[in-house]
């Protein structure tokens, strides 16, 4: 017991310091997320139900994943205003492809995808070869792939997707037998554990410094408290959805990608400066070529995660608040709008907080304007935060 206590002693120094640093991490919309949790729960004691819970985390997976690939375009300090308007040129894609023209699902699927990583490498490719705004290129590629997926439905305006489909099964099957769950939650603090402490031994072996063994002890045992116990509410329920496997997967192999590659280090060097990664030999725009094909791929993956959740794609699949909600989820998770600075796991918090907010007002009869008022304002703090960490940034000299 006194090694886990000095070992959380020595997490909360290493807060401490990253906060007077300015670097906060993921901290405060931890804060965020709790605080709304509990005014939720304490507004309507059915919110925190396991059956709830398992709902927000389906409903997460549709706009976070396009969100994860908003955060590789944050990264290198620009926007993506396009993933919406993929995101239902894909689902329109597929549904015609599959409903209207009888082509199987796995390759209307795949065709699918691909014209989410067809748009994306185009636009990519424009912006580093112009040196446009990759906003201005991608506000262009809003109109241009919504007018398509308007043209590809044609008059029926609305497709419906086969119940039984394989599509459609992708929210709504469940993982029943509890085994499953808890073999996640296991892996998941293994891995933390055998990649940390992998960690620790390398910089120790170089003279680097180093987290301690008790740090990681904690920091693992962290990770299992929380990982056992969504395990055990979505098992009080209907189990794992196969939905929040496939996003978790997703989310952890590309912050892999991100943080463990060649590639990923790249991208970050880009968010500092591109002038200087230019001059650092760095192939500018294969980077940014593929960092908006990335973001492409991730919103039609997005898309067909939300057309299974209703089961249709209309002409109205990817407008409305989708794009403002995936850029949102980035930021309020933590990902800088500077560039630079954020991970994938940034857009599954920001989206958490989204997500719980949205239902939360769902089942407490609040107003959807209130809903947008209160998104609004944790989308502000969330730059503020953002704001004042990077001017403290550059008081250390980090920045």
């Amino acid at each position: 017991m006194r090694a886990v206590a000095r070992g959380a002693h020595g997490a909360v120094e290493v807060v401490r310091r990253r906060l007077r640093a300015g670097e906060p991490g993921s901290l405060p919309v931890v804060l965020v997320l709790a605080v709304v949790w509990i005014t939720f729960q304490c507004l309507n004691q059915n919110f925190l139900s396991p059956r709830n819970l398992s709902n927000i985390s389906v409903d997460i997976v549709g706009t976070g994943l396009i969100a994860v690939g908003i955060v590789f375009v944050l990264l290198l300090g620009q926007l993506d205003l396009s993933v919406g308007s993929i995101s239902g040129l894909a689902a329109a894609v597929f549904a015609v492809l599959n409903v209207n023209h009888g082509v199987p699902e796995w390759l209307a699927l795949v065709v699918a995808v691909l014209v989410g990583t067809v748009a994306g490498t185009v636009q990519g490719y424009s912006v580093a070869r112009t040196r446009v705004p990759a906003f201005v290129v991608t506000l262009a590629g809003l109109l241009t792939w919504n007018g398509l997926m308007l043209s590809v439905l044609g008059d029926s305006g609305t497709v419906n997707l086969d119940e039984d489909g394989l599509v459609a099964r992708l929210t709504s099957y469940y993982f029943t037998h509890d085994a499953v769950a808890y073999g996640l939650a296991a892996v998941a603090a293994a891995a933390v554990f055998l990649v940390a402490d992998r960690d620790r031994r390398r910089r120790r072996a170089l003279g680097m410094p180093h987290r301690s063994l008790r740090a990681v002890l904690v920091r693992t045992g962290g990770v299992a408290v929380l990982s056992f116990s969504v395990a055990y509410a979505l098992n009080r329920f209907q189990g794992l959805p196969l939905a929040l496997l496939i996003f978790l997967v997703l989310v952890a192999a590309l912050d892999v990608v991100l943080r463990r590659t060649h590639y990923g280090r790249q991208v970050y060097a880009l968010g500092g400066s591109i002038e200087a990664s230019r001059r650092a030999s760095i192939d500018v725009t294969w980077v940014q070529t593929a960092v908006l094909a990335t973001s492409g791929t991730m919103a039609a993956l997005g898309g067909l995660f939300l057309a299974s959740r209703i089961t249709s794609v209309s002409q109205t699949s990817g407008s409305g608040v989708l794009l403002v909600n995936a850029i949102a989820a980035a930021v309020i998770g933590g990902t800088s709008l500077f560039g630079g600075r954020g991970t994938t796991w940034s857009a599954v918090l920001g989206i958490l907080v989204i997500q719980s907010i949205a239902s939360g007002m769902a089942i407490t009869d609040t107003p959807p304007a209130v809903q947008f008022v209160i998104t609004g304002g944790v989308l502000f703090a969330a730059v503020v935060v953002d704001s004042l960490s990077r001017r403290s940034q550059e008081a250390h000299g980090r920045a």
